[in-house]
């Protein structure tokens, strides 16, 4: 039999809000409007990891661990599409470019995709 909890007065549960406070390198692009193409903002991938990391990096939240920051392009790219084999130490070099296309592919890259999310600059501390 399960056991029932009673409301507690005066204790009032917390609701989840769907705010996330991310951070991002201070010369990013602005995140692109909504169906625009991805331009290396960052926000998408800080927010949460795609599928491609919830499979292959066992990361189901947080900021994606394979998100790097470019400062020759001043732009944030996937470290997955990029350099696969340093994220993957199993994925074998000849095996590299195929796994890139296809992630390419699997995380939309190069389309005009990006998520209904909001992105407020912060305040420099």
């Amino acid at each position: 039999m399960a056991s029932v909890q009673k409301a507690t007065p005066g204790i009032v549960k917390p609701e989840a809000t769907s705010s996330t406070v991310i951070w991002l390198h201070a010369d990013a692009p602005r995140k692109p409007a909504l169906g625009q193409a991805c331009n290396g903002c960052g926000v998408c991938c800080a927010a949460e990891p795609c599928p491609v990391a919830r499979v292959f990096l066992w990361q189901l939240r947080g900021s994606c661990q394979a998100l790097e920051w470019h400062a020759e392009v001043q732009q944030y790219r996937c470290g997955l599409l990029m350099r696969p084999a340093y994220y993957l130490p199993w994925l074998r070099l000849r095996w590299q470019n195929g796994f890139a296309r296809r992630t390419c592919r699997w995380v939309a890259a190069r389309t005009a995709w990006c998520p209904d999310s909001e992105a407020e600059p912060g305040s420099k501390a």
